[in-house]
């Protein structure tokens, strides 16, 4: 049990973690509210809005600024891998889930006379991220980080 109390002491843990879970709850409420029902797959699922890998690399950036000032080595380490983290949701991840679209897409049509065991199988089209969803992810994560830490 201590291990647990040493944890959840650890704002800058629980900042990130909590930055992962509400925006996947969120993701899913909102893949609800457009579609009229539940798809678990979004709550461990990436892609979507908002960006739980932005939610999750800005809170632990904002509680180690908050914990240990701007000009710490902890803080370079999370802000270089915020920056990583959210580039990657928006370029390659994002052009990934484009081409699986694509070839999702030239796969329904069956070009290649395919087995219906091949074609059941779809690649993961929302892998990625728009702009937009990384900012609300990354507003969602510094936010939580600045509750969680006591600032607001």
């Amino acid at each position: 049990m201590k291990i647990w109390n040493e944890i959840l002491s650890n704002q800058v843990l629980v900042s990130a973690v909590a930055g992962w879970i509400v925006a996947q709850v969120l993701k899913t409420m909102l893949d609800f509210a457009l579609n009229r029902t539940i798809n678990w797959e979004r709550m461990v699922g990436s892609g979507g809005m908002p960006s739980s890998h932005s939610a999750t690399v800005c809170g632990l950036t904002t509680a180690a600024a908050l914990h240990y000032g701007v000009s710490s080595f902890e803080f370079a380490v999370c802000f270089v891998l915020s920056m990583v983290v959210m580039y990657d949701a928006t370029g390659v991840r994002r052009e990934t889930g484009k081409q699986a679209k694509l070839l999702n897409s030239i796969l329904s049509e069956n070009p290649l006379k395919l087995n219906a065991e091949v074609l059941q199988e779809k690649l993961k089209e929302y892998v990625g991220h728009t702009p937009l969803q990384v900012v609300a992810g990354a507003i969602l994560g510094i936010c939580l980080a600045l509750v969680i830490n006591g600032y607001y």
